[in-house]
């Protein structure tokens, strides 16, 4: 009697704990991306082929109202990833309040699970500004793919392209065409990360305390920019160079462009290998 009470109590074990053991994987694209910048790439096909299983698209409503497409997914055991989609023209506050929304909605399905966020570009950026307001439930780490934790000249480039005096502004905004209004209308986040000066988002995003999690940092390097890719200079994509976070983050050098690629895949797979052992 005491052998089958000890088996009853091993499955019982196994199969309400067990899910405790895996992850939730959330990524999060950069500016002007979506869900579809991952799947795309070809990154998260090759996450699923080597155990990371999609588990849904996540977006809001303008009611602050959460949606999971598809709605059948998250009650595996396997590790699971999800792909949000913010409003990634907007101010990256903006996006963090929609992001912690979806945290909000997963934790309740995954309360025990730990979390790991992986963003690219500005994605990046909004990921690290949630942990830092202590939106991400039960973090285990945080993974940034050329994103601009110092800034980036391009985004000074693009507020003195649309910062012209009348008439000139009239004239640009009458033949400019959907690029410059697209600029335009980005001016908000392009100020968000222009750079870190006091007084400016990353400024006190980089000067706050950081959950004690890991960080890693996947830093871009194309073969003719010296610099780091042809948007975010490589020192910028560091977290090392993050005042809080001096000498916590691993990094990873990859010789492709800023664009998410299929070799993110085999790449988060292996970082994410690292963090279980």
């Amino acid at each position: 009697m005491k052998k089958i009470v000890g088996v009853l109590t091993a499955l019982f074990i196994i199969c309400f704990s067990g899910g405790a053991k895996a992850d939730v994987l959330v990524l999060v694209h950069g500016y002007m991306g979506s869900p579809g910048s991952w799947e795309e790439s070809g990154a998260v096909s090759v996450m699923e082929n080597n155990g990371w299983h999609r588990a849904g698209i996540i977006s809001t409503d303008p009611g602050g109202g959460v949606h999971l497409l598809p709605a059948l997914a998250g009650q595996s055991k396997k590790n699971k990833v999800y792909i949000v989609s913010l409003p990634s023209k907007a101010p990256i506050v903006f996006q963090v309040q929609h992001l912690q929304l979806m945290l909000e909605f997963l934790n309740q399905r995954h309360s025990s699970e730990p979390f790991i966020l992986a963003g690219h570009s500005v994605g990046g950026v909004v990921a690290r500004l949630a942990l830092v307001k202590g939106a991400v439930p039960n973090p285990k780490a945080l993974i940034t793919i050329a994103s601009p934790h110092l800034g980036t000249p391009r985004a000074g480039q693009a507020l003195d392209i649309t910062d012209s005096p009348w008439p000139v502004e009239v004239f640009k905004d009458i033949f400019g065409g959907p690029v410059y209004h697209t600029l335009k209308s980005s001016r908000s986040l392009y100020y968000d990360i222009s750079g870190q000066w006091p007084g400016s988002l990353l400024y006190h995003l980089n000067n706050s305390p950081h959950p004690d999690i890991n960080y890693i940092s996947v830093i871009r390097g194309e073969s003719f920019m010296i610099w780091g890719d042809s948007v975010v200079p490589t020192v910028s994509q560091d977290m090392n160079n993050v005042r809080m976070l001096k000498g916590k983050s691993a990094v990873y050098t990859t010789g492709t462009g800023h664009s998410l690629v299929a070799g993110d895949g085999f790449l988060l797979t292996e970082i994410l290998k690292s963090l279980t052992k």
